[in-house]
């Protein structure tokens, strides 16, 4: 999904605050090079061209310079897993130059994308990319069906049903979770509805935090709140000011 934004003077070098999502995801960043904050403690730190962000249970921000031009290619649920073969949960929280797991292909790739007359030319380029990739993939087994079923149902279908549909005792189904998820299926299913929430507000900003609770699968607004304390360290409302805040809505056009 390519994403194309040029700020003004004003907001040009605004921090753009970017919560946990259920999707692993690899960026391209073809303009303005970008710098991310991992952690609140440190400096903002410059990002290579491509980015593989693994699982997030943490939120980051990303400093955007003037033009923005960004292709943010999604994983579905244990997709980055298959493709690189790498324990997710050895990724959590963290960032990795791409180019050390693809190597000269994928540097060939954003020199071309940078050269793009359009969009259509560089969904194309990276088509052709990924599918040049499957070649090399784990294969796919039950358990991806079913965790995509966790995440079509936005988090509210019972752990026990889906490691039922995965054909594994709920301990297996645990274990493979963390290896192909990164995280604990509760933990998922949690991450899953918490993103729902937080998209839908970006989306539609005039709801409310009851409507909005009620619309994702929350028995209540008291466990939405306890999720955006988990996920983004703040409350629903304390959040409302980084999203007016930021000079681009990041998550807004996000689809899972």
């Amino acid at each position: 999904m390519p994403v194309h934004a040029v700020f003004d003077a004003i907001h040009s070098g605004l921090p753009c605050f970017y919560p946990p999502t259920p999707q692993n995801s690899l960026f391209l960043y073809l303009r303005d090079p970008i710098s991310a904050q991992l952690d609140p403690t440190q400096d903002f730190k410059p990002q290579p061209r491509a980015v593989i962000v693994g699982p997030q249970t943490n939120p980051v921000y990303l400093l955007l310079n003037q033009e923005h031009l960004a292709i943010r290619i999604g994983f579905h649920p244990s997709g980055l897993y298959r493709l690189l073969g790498i324990p997710l949960h050895e990724l959590v929280d963290k960032s990795f130059d791409a180019t050390d797991f693809f190597g000269r292909p994928l540097t060939l790739l954003v020199d071309q994308l940078q050269h793009c007359n359009g969009f259509d030319e560089m969904v194309y380029l990276v088509e052709r990319f990924l599918l040049e990739q499957l070649a090399h993939q784990k294969a796919f087994v039950p358990f991806d069906q079913a965790i995509q079923v966790l995440l079509q149902s936005g988090g509210n279908c019972s752990i026990d049903q889906i490691a039922s549909l995965a054909c594994l005792s709920n301990r297996q189904f645990e274990r493979v979770c963390k290896e192909r998820i990164g995280i604990s299926p509760k933990y998922f299913a949690r991450l899953i509805r918490f993103s729902r929430a937080y998209r839908m507000h970006e989306e539609q900003p005039h709801y409310t935090w009851t409507s909005i609770a009620h619309s994702v699968g929350y028995f209540d607004q008291m466990h939405l709140i306890r999720d955006f304390r988990e996920f983004t360290h703040q409350s629903p409302r304390g959040i409302e000011k980084e999203i007016n805040q930021a000079p681009l809505k990041m998550q807004r056009d996000l689809r899972l």
